[in-house]
């Protein structure tokens, strides 16, 4: 068994100024290098045909604007670097607000690491979000202790929620004042006890499956009771998460996917989403030609979280034997068979991917329930009263 999680001390929690040191990296990596790249395009295809309208005339003239305009990149790129190093090495140093001192600042974190955080765990930079059981906006450790302070009621029932990309465990207090309440408080009236798991969405979909597998396998030895049910509620790239960590093999004598038994999955892409292919598309599309190739390597900067949304994941990841999935989707229009719904969907995932099919593959989950919710868009889904109303039933 791994050793429980310590709490991280303030000093060594990722600021704002870590944050903002992000800003000159990015801006010359993608900003700049775009403008460079693209003027660059231009101006040789420019030259070009001067060149070869005048017989080379115009060939000195190049040489002077190509100079002058490699020094001005040069300069720019050097002052955006220096600026960089010195806000990144103020907030080593522990000046300036803490992100997650605020839930504006675990939001901008969390943001970025949807878009670069596999590039931020393989810097090793304190921005990028390890795995991690979530109370009140604090890391909670993996100790018997620890978790009977966090979960003073806890039960033999654990409801795990598992967030979506550049979410946090923030998003499930969605549209509470609408509400009126929460998953994690319905649950919690169905005597569950409600653990919300926070993790890197930028990184690959399975490297997550196995970090949280890991962590809710240690959660279980340290639970303050005897654990006897697992449910995984997972949002979006959560619901994907969810089934890569119970796809996980294990050598213990009792596993904590044995405790599972009930899967919800609300607006995941099990097939794909539509929105992450026409970034790939798009992004293959701009480098077929010199002028558009720089904007193609701006999409190219997402992270290896999104780009795993294209294919959602497939047969090679099925559901566990006697475990009840439950997928929930969701349409902008009232019917699902509205030619507006039955196209965008949700707008970031239709609805046969939400329900595990797709024209490739047959049905990914055959004996599932499925719950269609009308006229909601994809964030709708977090506590949403046609959800909250299906959980009473699947898990009384």
């Amino acid at each position: 068994m791994s050793t429980p999680a310590q709490p991280t001390t303030p000093s060594a929690q990722p600021g704002v100024l870590d944050a903002l040191g992000l800003l000159p990296t990015y801006g010359d990596e993608i900003v700049l290098q775009t403008v460079r790249d693209t003027h660059r395009a231009w101006a040789g295809r420019v030259y070009g045909l001067l060149n070869r309208a005048t017989g080379n005339r115009a060939r000195i003239p190049q040489l002077v604007h190509d100079g002058i305009a490699t020094t001005i990149y040069t300069s720019i790129g050097l002052g955006l670097s220096t600026s960089s190093v010195a806000l990144r090495a103020a907030g080593h140093q522990g000046l300036g607000p803490r992100l997650d001192a605020s839930p504006r600042g675990r939001f901008v974190r969390a943001a970025l690491n949807g878009l670069v955080g596999d590039r931020f765990a393989d810097e090793g930079s304190p921005l990028a979000i390890e795995v991690s059981v979530r109370r009140n906006g604090v890391d909670v450790p993996l100790s018997t202790e620890a978790l009977s302070t966090a979960f003073p009621g806890a039960t033999g029932r654990i409801a795990v929620l598992l967030h979506g990309l550049s979410e946090n465990e923030s998003f499930f207090d969605l549209h509470r004042e609408d509400v009126g309440t929460t998953y994690a408080e319905t649950l919690s009236e169905l005597g569950w006890t409600t653990v919300l798991v926070r993790y890197n969405t930028g990184r690959p979909i399975r490297v997550n499956g196995v970090e949280v597998a890991a962590l809710l396998r240690d959660l279980v030895a340290a639970w303050p009771v005897e654990a006897g049910r697992i449910a995984l509620v997972g949002h979006s790239m959560g619901g994907l998460v969810s089934r890569a960590a119970c796809a996980v093999a294990t050598e213990d004598d009792r596993p904590w996917t044995d405790l599972i038994t009930d899967v919800v999955t609300l607006g995941a892409p099990h097939a794909g989403a539509p929105l992450a292919v026409a970034v790939g598309h798009g992004s293959r599309l701009l480098a077929h030609l010199p002028e558009t190739s720089a904007f193609g390597r701006i999409l190219d900067h997402r992270s290896v979280g999104i780009e795993d949304l294209v294919d959602g994941l497939g047969h090679d990841v099925p559901p566990l034997p006697g475990v009840r999935y439950r997928l929930v989707a969701a349409t902008l229009t009232a019917s699902a068979r509205h030619p507006v719904g039955h196209l965008v969907g949700d707008l970031l995932v239709r609805v046969p991917s939400a329900h595990g099919r797709s024209r490739r593959q047959p049905d990914l989950f055959p004996d599932a329930d499925v719950l269609h919710v009308p006229g909601s868009d994809h964030f709708g889904l977090l506590n949403h009263p046609d959800v909250h109303e299906a959980m009473k039933r699947w898990l009384a």
